[in-house]
């Protein structure tokens, strides 16, 4: 069964950053293998759209087959705005709330990121999914590309 993984902006963005783009490259490898499906949404498009050619060339590169858009919806942006409520994370990190609640709403396998400070973070990794359990939605799995290439069988 191949995966389905949100992706954000961050795991696109380290392919060209020495710091992640070792693990970044293997996860995109096992996209274009058609091991993984990349979720993602009109809010991944357009910070895509404000980043450098190389960046958005290499996401317009990715194979169709393996790539699977969600459009935001009202429900989604509704459960953007509880984690907010709910101070898992500030007003200025909506944008990351809306990763969280579309990959939620999508029950994707697991949301793939490089962002520590709001996303791939223990503490609000458990105010997402409060949230979530409250609201009669599923748990989320979120990790960095690190954690999914490296503890592979």
């Amino acid at each position: 069964m191949i995966q389905r993984f949100y992706i954000d902006t961050s795991v696109i963005g380290g392919v060209f950053d020495t710091e992640f783009e070792e693990h970044s490259i293997i996860l995109f490898e096992k996209v274009k293998l058609g091991q993984i499906k990349v979720i993602y949404s009109e809010i991944t498009e357009k910070e895509i759209s404000k980043a450098h050619a190389e960046i958005r060339d290499f996401f317009d590169s990715l194979p169709s087959k393996s790539m699977e858009f969600v459009e935001l919806t009202e429900e989604a942006v509704q459960l953007a705005d509880n984690y907010i409520a709910a101070n898992v994370i500030g007003k200025s990190s909506r944008e990351d709330c809306l990763h969280i609640a579309l990959a939620t709403i999508a029950k994707v396998d697991i949301l793939v990121s490089w962002n520590f400070k709001h996303i791939v973070n223990i503490y609000r990794i458990r105010g997402y999914n409060s949230v979530n359990i409250r609201l009669g939605y599923s748990t989320l799995e979120i990790r960095s590309p690190k954690d999914i290439v490296t503890n592979e069988n």
